[in-house]
């Protein structure tokens, strides 16, 4: 009997994995990978903030100043992925108005 969770998990993957309709659609994307990456990164640089404010205080800020450092470093790399994503749809959306120049 198949897990419903997986089922569930199995039929996002294969709705992402879809190649865009149209123009809107990749725009829409872009607005909200954007989003996404914007959220991140501003997260990473609040929790590098704190990781800092904690070691030169010498102070606890909820977590230890090496975990809000690490977890600084889990933000960033979560906002490189939004990055990629926006930086590769706006080069497809590139190469399709330069193919329909030609």
């Amino acid at each position: 009997m198949p897990n419903p969770i997986m089922k569930y998990i199995n039929a996002e993957f294969r709705s992402e994995c879809k190649p865009f309709k149209d123009r809107e659609e990749v725009k829409a994307e872009i607005r909200e990978c954007d989003r996404f990456a914007a959220i991140t990164q501003n997260a990473c640089f609040i929790f590098a903030v704190i990781g800092v404010i904690g070691d030169v205080l010498n102070i606890t800020l909820g977590l230890e100043p090496m975990i809000w450092l690490l977890l600084a470093i889990v933000a960033g790399l979560n906002a490189i992925i939004g990055h990629i994503r926006v930086v590769a749809s706006r080069h497809l959306l590139g190469i399709e108005a330069e193919n329909k120049e030609k």
